[in-house]
């Protein structure tokens, strides 16, 4: 250990530790005299901050230049640390560059003094039970609860020496960027499999092809021969010569969840898996069990798993074999291909939809909707095809999404403990 350094953990108030608080909250661009632009400078709001990240893909506004130099007086840096101020309160990204943003609703960039605290340290802190219990017991609603300016800027920073600060949040950050980088080729993948959903079974990429004289792009021989050289006229207009129309389970294997009884839950982790609604899909192994009843309607590993209710339509794949409740369809194409059966449902995601606002209260989707939708089959050699190329890559993706949720796991155990100062960094890492 070097000399000055210390394990003890030191308490501060968070306002003596920062160069500045950023709060532009209930700034709009009317009260400035202008109005959201079509393209420009992106403005960021609560709505994107989104576990430890920024989701743009959430929704996009924008400003012009202009209005970007009126509205940010003390513009956004690399490593400020965007906290959400209510609704929800206590969701913290880093700011990942310099780029021109403009800070909107329900939002605060808090700037660390570097000589007294790290940025990625005061991020995880945030994030963490000591972080979010400040946070809360200075929030102020019943209805919406939020934390103002004054109150934030006095919540207890609880901190090691700067250098163990650093060491930390590096710490916390590779399980980070190692899930980040994950979920980056998870989607890269993703976009393969569909683009060769699309081509073969929904614009018919190489029936055309073949129509014009030409051979399939990209394709062998072999499979280019699986594919018509016409098209037909049927129910859902013209397909492919050979294929087949039916409904959905004319194709597809469905199991419809149904509440299991009270007297069935376990509490003590003994029993089949359990998953009852969207928010359980696959993002991590069922915390409930069940009891085996003859009545429990189950899924098989790797089965389309399709919220049912409110809203519809949300897809994942059971990661193990589980029992479903009333919030959830299995489904599988009755070729037995996992690969095939995502994608398809995937792609019917606008039928789907339409049931999101055909309940009285709540979206639903019954059986008997299930059995009324039309849908095209190809041959069974086509997806035998398909899933002999997608089929690996659907279990490298499966795969992916299990390693990052123990990386999550890891990371979520670790952060209370180095934040608290239970757990500590080894002194050879330090030096290092």
């Amino acid at each position: 250990m070097t000399s000055g350094e210390t394990d003890e953990l030191s308490c501060s108030r968070l306002g003596d530790l920062l160069e500045l608080v950023i709060d532009y909250r209930g700034k709009t661009p009317r009260k400035l005299g202008g109005d959201f632009a079509d393209s420009g400078v992106p403005v960021i709001s609560a709505i994107h901050i989104k576990n430890g990240r920024i989701a743009w893909e959430e929704r996009e506004r924008f400003v012009t230049q202009e209005m970007f130099k009126k509205w940010m007086k003390d513009p956004l840096r690399k490593g400020d640390v965007l906290l959400t101020s209510e609704a929800p309160l206590g969701e913290v990204a880093l700011v990942p560059n310099d780029d021109d943003v403009v800070l909107s609703q329900r939002l605060f960039a808090l700037r660390p003094n570097p000589e007294l605290l790290d940025a990625p340290y005061l991020m995880y802190f945030l994030k963490s039970t000591l972080g979010q219990r400040e946070l809360q017991d200075r929030a102020t609603g019943s209805t919406v609860v939020g934390i103002r300016q004054a109150e934030l800027v006095n919540i207890s920073v609880q901190h090691p020496s700067l250098r163990r600060q650093k060491l930390i949040g590096q710490v916390l950050s590779n399980l980070d960027f190692k899930i980040d980088k994950n979920q980056e080729l998870s989607t890269t993948l993703e976009r393969m499999a569909v683009g060769i959903f699309k081509s073969w079974f929904i614009d018919f990429d190489p029936v055309k092809a073949k129509m014009a004289g030409e051979a399939p792009v990209g394709m062998d021989a072999e499979t280019a021969a699986l594919f018509p050289d016409s098209m037909e006229e049927s129910k859902l207009g013209d397909i492919p010569a050979g294929w087949s129309v039916g409904t959905f389970v004319d194709f597809f294997g469905l199991v419809m969840g149904q509440s299991p009884p009270g007297s069935a839950y376990n509490s003590d982790g003994v029993g089949e898996p359990f998953f009852q609604g969207r928010a359980e899909f696959g993002e991590r192994f069922p915390t409930q069990r069940l009891s085996s009843t003859l009545g429990n309607r189950r899924a098989a590993k790797g089965d389309v798993l399709v919220s049912v209710r409110a809203p519809v339509g949300d897809q994942n794949q059971a990661l193990v074999d589980c029992i479903i409740g009333r919030g959830l369809a299995a489904i599988r194409h009755k070729s037995g291909s996992r690969a095939y059966s995502y994608e398809f449902v995937r792609s019917i995601q606008d039928q789907l939809d339409f049931f999101n606002g055909q309940g009285s209260v709540f979206g639903s989707i019954s059986k008997r909707d299930f059995e009324s939708l039309q849908v095209l089959e190809p041959p069974d050699s086509l997806v035998r095809a398909f899933d002999s190329i997608c089929s690996p890559i659907d279990e490298l993706l499966l795969n992916i999404h299990v390693q990052n949720m123990s990386l999550s796991a890891i990371r979520d155990a670790l952060l209370p403990r180095l934040i608290s100062g239970e757990l500590q960094i080894p002194d050879e890492m330090l030096a290092a």
